[in-house]
């Protein structure tokens, strides 16, 4: 009998890419999910594939040093049944000359680009022919992997996704920030696995950085690792909180990771410059999804940066308010970070779902800058021995911050205060553009008998300030309206609760701000040395807050930290109220005209008014979205606008995919920045 020549065969990228959900990224390879059957066509020339006369097996190899032992390499014939536990081949079905085979990968597989060869043999003649290569991703949708993930809106937000909302702001004017993530985009795929690739674990020991790829829990902590450059690991993002980002991109004008993604692979893996923790986390995110592990990011409004573990953050202030020395520990104004879904078979059972993983470079993990993966679950139990990194995140959501007064004699009182740390832990709902809080998942309610016992696991002290009530209280209101280039009010409200008249000392005091805590300059001062508060009495006391103090100083983060202190003059007590003010920009308009459609042009109208009493220079438009414009649209205004003056242009695009997608924009200038707005926009199916 002649031997078994192979003459074409068929990958079926298109029709294995809808079946799998990774369409969008089968243009040029094959891409499929484990533990889930692909097809492939195979074609003879001469005569016909012949059973039981003819053998076919095929290998599948990844990494640079394929081995069985690792489970980086398999060799495996075509038979009747799927294999359960290895990779199988099974005959579908036969035409004249050609061949359908079904393959399979084992749910444990490692990811990553493979080959696949397939060997032919009648009797003892064989050839081997390269089919050419695949990538295997992790598969939400199948429930023996370690990232199944049950329900279908949040596989479809938390996977396949490529737009979100990231949550800034301040916890009273929490504030939605759009988000292209793209892991679908062209090249995103490769980049990610390039990144894997580079990472100094590989570099170490090729053969046991591959063989732990099947482990969403390891990938995982490359990413967390490989997002910061600050192992001189050729990470992607180098991170900065001065501002000043003359020589990069200043971390507030991104507007999406492929942007990011594409830099870092364009210029040889030089970090890209800037990012801060809502950039870190959103890249960290996009790999994450693009590898098919559900991941979202979250933010943590008022997250404590513990240096030495002892869970209390201690802030030290003069007798006007001013931070008096400086103090490792912080209290930043929000902290974002990733959460990955996954089954952790390395803890005990009970710590599966969702884990935290952080980019951000903070503090070391085991030598490195990373954080994570931490089950959430064990940060809400107080398990802080487990891995990784709980004790860490752990004090971003619960740690104590005590406030000491300075006085002028160096004498340091402890202020009353109460608790502030872990608040509004938020994250973008599934399938709706609404805000989804998920503090409970972190922590027991504020002052519950549980919360008491995690504590006392965790060693924390509840904190004896909430106990101790002096019959005085002190708290900031902000008038509605504070807008950037407007002048508004901040308000110090201070009670008496009892039956004694109180003299007190008022010191209100205004200033610039970073969201990492960081102030600068005086906008506002106020110094009350005799207030007198009637028993049973509320005061209200203002602050007008003048756009032509802070404007010249807002930072990038636009916020303005207010801080208030009431001392007794009868007992020396002294009360500290801090209250973070967001200053908004104004709004940017996206209107659609014309009916939007698949493969059709589309124009989109896009303006801003200019709300300060000064001209704006070095105006630039940037519109971005995922399914919409295929990469970057840049516009740079010719002229200054005018204060009061609506700074609008047109851009048209060809929408390449139907469905629902966000038109993104971004607004720079020398004096507003990072101002972003978008629209939700259904693109209908071409006809």
């Amino acid at each position: 009998l002649a031997d078994l020549v192979l003459e074409t065969w068929d990958l079926q990228s298109e029709h294995n890419g809808r079946e799998h959900r990774t369409a969008e990224m089968c243009g040029q390879q094959l891409v499929v999910r484990r533990g889930q059957p692909f097809t492939i066509t195979l074609r003879f020339s001469g005569r016909a594939y012949e059973d039981g006369v003819d053998k076919l097996a095929f290998n599948v190899e990844t990494g640079p040093c394929p081995i069985e032992t690792s489970g980086t390499r398999s060799h495996f014939a075509m038979t009747d049944f799927p294999e359960e536990s290895g990779w199988s081949a099974v005959m579908q079905q036969q035409d004249e000359d050609s061949l359908t085979v079904s393959l399979c990968s084992p749910t444990s597989a490692r990811v990553g680009r493979y080959t696949l060869t397939l060997e032919a043999s009648t009797g003892y003649q064989g050839s081997s022919y390269l089919l050419g290569d695949f990538v295997l991703l992790f598969n939400p949708w199948h429930p023996e992997d370690t990232v199944f993930l049950r329900d279908e809106d949040e596989r479809h937000e938390y996977v396949l996704s490529q737009q979100g909302l990231i949550y800034q702001g301040t916890r009273d004017y929490i504030t939605p920030t759009p988000w292209n993530f793209g892991q679908f985009e062209d090249e995103i795929l490769s980049i990610c696995l390039k990144l894997l690739d580079i990472n100094p674990k590989f570099l170490r020991d090729q053969n046991k950085d591959c063989s732990r790829r099947n482990d969403p829990a390891y990938i995982g902590r490359v990413v967390s690792a490989m997002v910061n450059c600050n192992d001189e690991d050729r990470g992607v993002l180098a991170g900065r909180w001065d501002n000043h980002y003359e020589d990069g991109m200043s971390p507030m004008a991104w507007i999406g990771s492929v942007d990011i993604l594409k830099r870092w692979n364009n210029f040889g893996c030089q970090p890209v410059k800037y990012g801060q923790c809502w950039v870190f986390a959103a890249v960290a995110c996009t790999v994450m999804r693009c590898l098919g592990v559900p991941s979202r990011v979250v933010t943590n409004y008022n997250s404590a940066h513990d240096t030495n573990g002892n869970l209390v953050i201690d802030r030290y202030l003069n007798e006007t308010g001013e931070e008096d020395r400086r103090s490792r520990d912080m209290i930043w104004n929000f902290h974002c970070w990733v959460e990955s879904w996954m089954a952790r078979p390395d803890l005990a059972p009970g710590y599966d779902g969702w884990q935290a993983l952080d980019p951000t470079p903070q503090e070391k993990s085991e030598g490195v800058f990373c954080c994570g993966p931490a089950p959430v679950r064990a940060i809400k139990e107080g398990d802080l021995h487990l891995k990784y990194d709980i004790p860490f995140i752990f004090a971003e959501v619960n740690a104590d911050v005590v406030y000491w007064v300075v006085q002028r004699d160096g004498s340091q009182k402890k202020s009353i205060h109460s608790s502030v740390v872990g608040k509004n832990i938020s994250t973008k709902s599934v399938g709706r553009d609404s805000r989804e809080d998920i503090t409970h998942t972190y922590k027991y309610p504020e002052g519950s008998e549980k919360e008491r016992e995690v504590f006392a696991k965790a060693e924390r002290e509840t904190s004896s300030l909430r106990e101790e009530d002096e019959g005085l209280h002190l708290k900031i209101k902000v008038s509605e309206g504070a807008n950037n280039g407007c002048d508004f009010d901040v308000f110090a409200v201070v009670t008496n609760t009892t039956d004694t008249e109180r003299g007190c000392r008022l010191m209100l005091c205004a200033r610039t701000a970073s969201y990492s805590g960081a102030v600068g300059p005086q906008c506002g001062m106020k110094d009350l040395l005799n207030l007198t508060l009637e028993p049973r009495a509320e005061k209200s006391v203002p602050l007008r807050i003048l756009y032509e103090k802070y404007g010249g100083s807002l930072t990038q983060d636009n916020l303005i930290k207010v801080v208030a202190l009431l001392t007794e003059y009868q007992t020396g007590d002294v009360i500290v109220a801090v209250r973070d003010v967001y200053i908004k920009n104004p709004e940017i308009k996206i209107r659609i005209l014309g009916e939007p459609m698949q493969n059709r042009k589309l124009v989109a109208e896009v303006s801003l008014v200019n709300p300060l009493a000064e001209p704006l220079h070095n105006c630039v438009f940037v519109v971005e979205g995922a399914g919409l414009t295929n990469g970057q649209r840049i516009k740079e205004l010719e002229e200054p606008v005018e204060p009061q003056e609506e700074a609008k242009f047109r851009v048209d695009f060809v929408p390449p995919q139907a469905g629902l997608h966000k038109l993104m924009v971004d607004f720079e200038s020398n004096k507003l920045t990072g101002v972003k707005g978008y629209r939700n926009v259904i693109i209908a199916p071409q006809p």
